[in-house]
C-alpha cells in the first residue's frame, strides 16, 4: 500500500497504472487517480458537508448527499442536530466508529478512483457496523481495481485474486476456493476464523 501510495519507491522492478509507472506521474495526477479508506479514519473539524465535500473540488451539497446515502451514511447523518452542516468536533470525536468509516467510504464514493485501496477500513468495529460499512464498501466495487487489505478473512472471501503474505512474502495467491483446496496458509486461517465448517 505505501508503494501504491508512493510514500517510498521500489528499489527493484517497478508499479504500473494503466501501463504507467508511477514515479512517471505527478504526485497530484497519482492521487486523483486513487481513493482510500483506512483503519484510521482522517476526519477533519469541520462539517459533515466539509468533511466528505473534500474528496473532490468544487463538490455541492447534493453530490455530498448522493454520496451519503451510497455509503449507508445518510439516515444518521440526517438523524444529527444539523443534518450535513453538523460539525463532527476534531477528528469527528462525536462519532462513533461505524460512522466515521461510513464518512470516509462516502468521501470516496464522491472522489470516484479508478483505483481504490481498502486498507484494514473494519477492522475497529463490532459485528453489526462492520456488516454495514461491508455492504457499503461493496457498493464502490463495480467498475473500478479494488486493492483490499485485511486480516479478517470475511472482508475478501468474494475477491476475485487473494493474495496470502508471510513474513514479507507472498506465501500463496488464487480464489477463496483455490485457496481453500491448497489446504495451506489461507485454508488454516480460514478454518480458525470459522468461515467454513472445519472437515470432521
Amino acid at each position: 500500500m505505501h508503494l501504491l501510495l508512493r510514500l517510498f519507491d521500489p528499489v527493484e522492478g517497478r508499479i504500473t497504472i494503466d501501463g504507467v509507472d508511477l514515479r512517471e506521474m505527478s504526485s497530484h495526477e497519482l492521487r486523483a487517480r486513487l481513493g482510500l479508506v483506512s483503519q484510521e479514519t482522517i476526519l477533519f473539524n469541520d462539517t459533515v458537508l466539509g468533511n466528505v465535500a473534500v474528496g473532490r473540488e468544487g463538490a455541492g451539497r447534493e453530490d455530498v448527499e448522493k454520496a451519503l446515502a451510497v455509503a449507508d451514511a445518510a439516515d444518521f447523518v440526517g438523524s444529527l442536530a444539523q443534518g450535513v452542516d453538523t460539525p463532527l468536533g476534531d477528528r469527528g470525536a462525536r462519532l462513533s466508529g461505524g460512522q466515521r468509516q461510513r464518512l470516509a467510504i462516502a468521501r470516496a464514493v464522491l472522489k470516484d478512483p479508478k483505483l481504490l485501496i481498502l486498507d484494514e477500513a473494519t477492522s475497529n468495529l463490532d459485528a453489526a457496523s462492520e456488516r454495514a460499512v461491508q455492504n457499503a464498501m461493496e457498493r464502490l466495487y463495480p467498475g473500478r481495481t479494488v486493492v483490499m487489505i485485511a486480516h479478517r478473512l470475511s472482508t475478501v472471501k468474494n475477491a476475485d485474486r487473494i493474495i496470502v503474505m508471510r513474513q514479507g512474502r507472498i506465501e500463496e495467491s488464487g480464489t477463496h476456493a483455490e485457496l481453500l483446496a491448497k489446504n495451506g496458509v489461507y485454508a488454516t486461517l480460514t478454518r480458525y476464523q470459522q468461515l467454513e465448517a472445519p472437515e470432521a
